[in-house]
């Protein structure tokens, strides 16, 4: 039955979750290496990078996990250095490997800007295939499922418990198919609307974000700053905050039209995205912090922000550059 994984191994010692994380990071190279010859990088400038991002990732992976859930660790601490026992979160390695890019780039002289361009797609397509590692894995999933109709895979999935199979959420499929969506649509524009070094990247950043913020909702193994506040939600509402930020001051300094209308939307999402961080944490009292509970505020908030993000970045004018040009 496929709502339960026959096994963790794919043969051997050999576990599901390493073969999808490997074969992720080999599709987004291999992307990548397609996409460095028309953002105008040197040949093999990919593949030196990805030497050195790869550790980079798994490190802060591990780091951001540990540092988050130290009281798992505190007593043994030379389990900190087992990973293969598990524990790595994919935000640590972003940050880590957005950290090791701008000093690849500072000492290749290239642009950092067109480097996440250029690996961004592949990114979020390897984070698509590496989340179901999760369902191999029997983690990452979401609230338990009482009503017999929603009781069905891959909408959820069967979880071994003391007192045998209970039926949760599959909050990674739901990540998973948000990120092969985000994907699609970042090969699909990336030729045809993108005109600014970063546009690749920014909208990944966003999109990525919006999905985590609400699948994190449900998920009953996150990671938390303080109290009740999920640290990937607070994160995603910090990368949200910040790219809506960006293509409001560039709006405003190419002198687009509308500004009022468009001035009033972008305070309503900044509004918006502080509130859903008082919401998530429990302590504001305007809303009930329960996941199902707080499930239509955040989905209400992730679409007027990104209805936000795409009138910020507005349409193609005559004779703009796209980003395959990469000349802007």
């Amino acid at each position: 039955m496929l709502s339960v994984p026959y096994s963790r191994y794919i043969f051997g010692i050999i576990p599901w979750y390493s073969f999808l994380v490997v074969l992720g990071a080999a599709l987004a190279i291999l992307l990548a290496m397609r996409e460095e010859k028309k953002g105008y990088l040197k040949k093999d400038t990919v593949i030196d990078f990805a030497l050195i991002a790869l550790p980079c990732g798994i490190i802060g992976a591990r780091i951001y996990y540990v540092a988050f859930s130290w009281d798992s660790f505190r007593g043994d601490f030379l389990s900190v250095f087992r990973v293969w026992e598990g524990g790595i979160a994919i935000y640590g390695g972003i940050i880590a490997g957005l950290l090791a890019a701008i000093v690849f780039c500072r000492v290749r002289r290239i642009s950092f800007l067109t480097l996440c361009d250029v690996f961004a797609p592949g990114l979020i397509l390897a984070q698509a295939i590496g989340r179901w590692g999760n369902y191999f894995n029997q983690e990452a999933y979401g609230l338990p499922l009482q009503d017999s109709l929603l009781c069905f895979f891959p909408f959820a999935v069967q979880i071994r418990v003391e007192t045998g199979l209970q039926w949760h959420m599959a909050t990674f499929f739901y990540e998973s198919s948000w990120n092969f969506l985000v994907f699609i649509f970042l090969i699909a524009a990336r030729r045809k609307w993108f005109r600014y070094s970063g546009d690749v990247f920014f909208f990944y950043a966003y999109l990525y974000a919006c999905g985590r913020m609400i699948v994190e909702n449900f998920r009953m193994d996150s990671l938390y700053a303080a109290g009740s506040l999920r640290i990937s939600q607070l994160l995603s509402v910090l990368i949200c905050m910040a790219v809506l930020s960006w293509y409001f001051f560039r709006f405003r300094k190419l002198g687009r039209r509308r500004p009022f209308p468009v001035c009033m939307l972008f305070s309503l999402c900044m509004l918006f995205d502080f509130l859903m961080a008082f919401v998530m944490s429990g302590i504001a009292g305007l809303f009930p912090a329960e996941p199902l509970d707080g499930f239509l505020l955040l989905l209400a908030c992730a679409v007027l922000n990104i209805l936000a993000l795409f009138i910020l970045y507005g349409k193609n004018a005559e004779g703009e550059l796209i980003y395959a040009d990469n000349k802007n």
